[in-house]
C-alpha cells in the first residue's frame, strides 16, 4: 500500500511539473497561476496543495533537482585532469540534452533569471577551485576569469538547445572544453 502511494506521489509531481513546464513555455512563471497548472495536469486544487506552496515553490523545486544533480556531476570529477575535466563537461551536456525541454524552458525568456545565475554559480565554485591548481590565476581577476568562462558555456548550452542540438553532447562539450581552457587559439 505505501508503494502505491509513493508511486501516485511521484506521478502527481511529474505531471505538475511537466504542466509547469509546458506552460512557461509560452509565459512567465509571474503570470502562471496554480489554476492553470491544475487545469493542464487534471489535478485538483487541494492535490497540488499538498505538495507544493504555490507556483513559484514547484518552480524552485524542479530547479533545486537540477542544481543537485549539476553538483553531483560536477563533484565526481577532478577537473585538475584534461581527461577527466572533459568527462564530466560531456556528463553535464549529456544531462542538458536528457532534460533538454525543462533545460530550455529554465534558461528562457520565460524562466526565472535566478535559476541561471545559480547554475552560473555552482559552475564557478567548481572551476574556479580548480583552475587555480592548474594555472597561476591572479586572485583579483579569477571572479571574472570564472565568469567570463561559465556564462559562455552556458550560452553555448543555451544556443545548442535553440538549434535543436545539432551536434553531439560529445561535440559540444569539446567545443566548451576547448574554449574555456585554450581560449580562441584552438581554433588555429
Amino acid at each position: 500500500m505505501h508503494s502505491k502511494l509513493d508511486r501516485r506521489k511521484k506521478y502527481t509531481r511529474m505531471v505538475l511539473k511537466e504542466s509547469l513546464m509546458k506552460l512557461l513555455k509560452d509565459k512567465s512563471i509571474s503570470t502562471v497561476t496554480v489554476k492553470e497548472i491544475c487545469v493542464f495536469a487534471d489535478i485538483n486544487r487541494s492535490t497540488f496543495y499538498s505538495h507544493y506552496m504555490d507556483q513559484f515553490d514547484l518552480l524552485n523545486q524542479i530547479e533545486e533537482e537540477i542544481i543537485e544533480d549539476m553538483n553531483a556531476t560536477l563533484t565526481a570529477y577532478n577537473h585538475n585532469q584534461d581527461d577527466e575535466a572533459l568527462q564530466m563537461t560531456e556528463k553535464i551536456v549529456e544531462y542538458v540534452a536528457q532534460n533538454s525541454d525543462v533545460c530550455a524552458t529554465l534558461f528562457s525568456e520565460h524562466g526565472d533569471s535566478n535559476f541561471k545565475k545559480r547554475v552560473m554559480m555552482v559552475a564557478s565554485e567548481h572551476t574556479v577551485e580548480n583552475w587555480s591548481s592548474l594555472y597561476p590565476i591572479d586572485s583579483e581577476i579569477s571572479e571574472y576569469v570564472s565568469i567570463f568562462a561559465v556564462s559562455g558555456s552556458i550560452h553555448v548550452l543555451e544556443n545548442w538547445l535553440k538549434n535543436g542540438m545539432d551536434k553531439s553532447p560529445k561535440e559540444i562539450a569539446e567545443i566548451i572544453n576547448n574554449l574555456t581552457n585554450k581560449g580562441l587559439s584552438y581554433l588555429q
